[in-house]
């Protein structure tokens, strides 16, 4: 399954949850993709693509994102929190590990009910 981080722009904050998962030790298992948008100087940093290969990555990524809010909460970060799947985006920045772990696996679950591809 293939979800997108938007980063509402602020791209510090993208570039901070990046970071963070690459040093999370579960969670550098992920392919994490940045996606940016050409600009006049140089491309902006605006979403990151993020596939889910097994069940254990939603996990994974629940518990690494959480985190994350919860130790960048007084940096002045307000982007990352929009997740979009599908024709699906939610604002994820106040769910904690277990509720975006369901939130996951619920839209994995409606992916394949509905037949539409986990790309």
């Amino acid at each position: 399954m293939r979800i997108r981080i938007q980063g509402d722009g602020d791209e510090r904050a993208l570039t901070d949850l990046q970071d963070w998962l690459s040093r999370d030790p579960q969670a550098r298992r992920l392919s994490v993709v940045p996606v940016s948008t050409p600009g006049a100087t140089m491309s902006a940093l605006h979403a990151l693509d993020i596939v889910f290969e097994r069940g254990l990555d939603i996990a994974n990524f629940a518990v690494a994102y959480a985190s994350w809010r919860i130790a960048k909460g007084g940096a002045g970060l307000h982007g990352a929190r929009n997740l979009t799947h599908g024709g699906t985006t939610v604002d994820i920045g106040h769910l904690n590990h277990a509720q975006l772990a369901d939130l996951l696996r619920r839209l994995e679950n409606e992916s394949t009910d509905t037949g539409t591809p986990l790309s």
